[in-house]
């Protein structure tokens, strides 16, 4: 039995759990959300111990350094030598065209990661900062990188090729790579489990912070929202989602912004955080429900985006047997699943709204009787699938 540290960075959260493998035996789970904001809250669960805080935690190298004062506790920890843990895997956004592997972590490597900065400022940042954190804390692990862009290289040249002169994509590389790729792959592989069917048509609707949308066919990504960067697609956080390259040139142009300026805006400024003030889809809900009409307008316009892709990948798959909601919004928030497949009859889509309702960490089934579509809301285990190919890298 080997332990492996699955350390999960996200844009403003850090997920983690300790899995003996191949058991798949979790030792310990947890979470920091809200990081950078000014109360942050930290989950910490064992077999023998749990526990919910409210601090302040400024960045992903404090939050690292929480998890592992957790670990390694005299008396609640699940280690007592950091020695315990032989290998740890990071979850890295972009893999650019360098990486379409797991693979062991060394200085060319995190060279690599940071050079894919400015695809990926949200992630491959706090990504990079999580290896070189655990390095510090686990010098004698092997640390192991895992990119959410592997699940997406069968993608097929008339969706991941853009209509602009080849030479990009042959001498710069410039496509679409995708991302929330372990998300994705391990949600779609237990939807074909319950459907029994592996020449399945399945959409998979990853909400989170960030969010992405992939059409899954025959248990292979053929199609996704996401691109050479992790901002276009659908509405996020604080990303714009798909946007008019008009507007980019109009806003460097005629209103002097900078380059710099556009990326931040559209990376840290836009989405739900633009239209709301708010990035937190649970603040904009509460807001909603009091009567905020920007909160009300910027769910209608979340709901609609999701519902085009999904016509769009029903459309190119000439097909759909399920729709997989997933990841923190995806199957915790009720109201905006309801939303997403109203008034979807012609494409055969119908929710139970008690079903709907019903909030569980198990897989479940929310559509009706009467639905052609066959509508799951699945929680993701990239940790878990992450420790898979881990473990098979170097144990298998």
């Amino acid at each position: 039995m080997q332990n492996i540290l699955i350390i999960n960075s996200g844009s403003s959260s850090l997920k983690f759990q300790l899995i003996e493998m191949p058991s798949e035996k979790v030792l310990a789970s947890g979470l920091v959300e809200r990081i950078g904001q000014e109360i942050s809250k930290l989950h910490y669960s064992s077999l023998a111990y749990s526990t919910s805080e409210e601090l302040s935690i400024p960045d992903h190298s404090e939050a690292l350094k929480r998890i592992t004062d957790f670990l390694l506790h005299p008396d609640r920890g699940v280690i007592r030598e950091a020695s315990e843990i032989p290998a740890i895997s990071h979850r890295v956004v972009h893999g650019g065209a360098a990486f379409s592997e797991t693979l062991i972590i060394d200085e060319k490597v995190k060279s690599k990661i940071k050079n894919l900065f400015s695809l990926a400022p949200l992630h491959n940042p706090p990504n990079l900062k999580g290896i070189e954190v655990a390095e510090e804390i686990f010098p004698q692990a092997k640390q192991i990188a895992v990119f959410d862009t592997a699940f997406h290289r069968s993608i097929p040249a008339k969706a991941n090729h853009y209509a602009i002169p080849l030479s990009f994509l042959e001498e710069n590389h410039i496509q679409v790579y995708g991302f929330h790729g372990t998300s994705h792959k391990y949600v779609s592989e237990k939807a074909i489990e319950k459907l029994q069917k592996k020449d399945s048509k399945i959409i998979t609707v990853h909400l989170g912070n960030g969010c992405s949308i992939t059409a899954v066919q025959d248990g292979k990504s053929v199609d996704h929202s996401l691109g050479f960067g992790p901002v276009n697609g659908l509405i996020m956080g604080t990303r714009s989602g798909d946007i008019d390259q008009s507007v980019i040139f109009y806003l460097i142009e005629k209103m002097g912004y900078t380059a710099k300026e556009v990326s931040d805006l559209l990376h840290h400024k836009s989405g739900m955080l633009g239209l709301t003030g708010f990035s937190d889809l649970r603040d904009i809900e509460a807001e909603a429900e009091k009567g905020n009409h920007r909160c009300q307008l910027a769910l209608e316009m979340n709901a609609y985006r999701i519902k085009k892709y999904i016509g769009s990948y029903t459309a190119a798959m000439n097909g759909l047997d399920a729709i997989v909601f997933t990841a923190g919004i995806g199957e915790n928030s009720s109201k905006l699943r309801s939303m997403i497949c109203s008034n979807m009859d012609f494409l055969g889509i119908s929710i139970d709204e008690e079903k709907n309702k019903v909030r569980s960490k198990e897989i479940r089934n929310i559509n009706n009787n009467t639905s052609k579509v066959r509508v799951f809301v699945i929680p993701t285990n990239e940790e878990l699938e992450i420790a898979k190919q881990s473990y098979s890298l170097i144990f298998g």
